[in-house]
């Protein structure tokens, strides 16, 4: 069965690295003793390992950074678990179509059931394709096409309208309904402080904060924390 674990950010205010979501963390990788990480969606690989590694090392956890690895797809054909963190999405999807990685990891987690974490851009990479990500195309990728992991679409760091604001630019929820208007795949609008975690195909809401459901033809649905998810 496959199990995914998907945060909207990895950092909210007031906490530290990955710090809000501690107990979903260690029991989403209980039983885990190496996590293998994905850095490509920033441009310092070894900064970013560096930054990830301590927190995981508090969980008990060895934390392996495939830009360590001579051989990536062979590293992940082994692994226990894998953590994408955040960053820009499209020059992380650029990276897992280069060293060949997107139908591996879809079929490790789909089939074999290793143990999938996502924070933000990492999140996006869950989703079927990259459409509702936040980031600016600072690079194409060969195709909008992500992992396929849920069947669903997530919009990270999604931030409810300002009513008082004078503002005259696209809300997110605009730019979801626009989604709409060309695509009838559902959408998260994923709070910071919310995550959600995935078994097999129940999807439940978790952490601080709420999370917006959008489906075309339908007006918005609030969920809070503790609900199960019609997806």
């Amino acid at each position: 069965m496959k199990r995914l674990f998907l945060v909207s950010s990895s950092r909210i205010h007031g906490y530290g690295y990955l710090k809000h979501c501690d107990a979903d963390l260690r029991a989403f990788f209980a039983g885990v003793k190496r996590v293998h990480f994905v850095p490509w969606a920033l441009q310092d690989h070894a900064g970013y390992a560096s930054k990830v590694r301590p927190r995981f090392t508090e969980l008990g956890l060895e934390l392996v950074s495939l830009h360590e690895c001579t051989d990536p797809a062979a590293a992940l054909r082994d692994a226990e678990a894998l953590f994408i963190g955040g960053g820009n999405s499209f020059r992380l999807l650029t990276e897992l179509y280069a060293h060949d990685l997107v139908g591996l990891i879809h079929q490790r987690v789909v089939d074999d059931g290793m143990r999938y974490m996502g924070s933000s851009a990492g999140s996006n990479m869950a989703c079927p394709t990259l459409k509702t990500t936040n980031d600016m195309p600072i690079v194409e990728p060969p195709s909008f096409d992500a992992l396929g992991l849920v069947s669903f679409q997530i919009n990270p760091h999604y931030i409810d309208a300002d009513t008082s604001s004078t503002h005259m630019g696209e809300t997110r929820e605009d730019r979801i309904r626009e989604f709409h208007e060309m695509n009838a795949t559902p959408v998260v609008g994923l709070r910071e402080g919310a995550q959600l975690w995935v078994e097999g195909d129940r999807v439940e809401l978790r952490g601080v904060k709420g999370a917006r459901l959008f489906r075309r033809g339908r007006e918005p649905e609030e969920f809070a924390p503790g609900a199960v998810l019609p997806l």
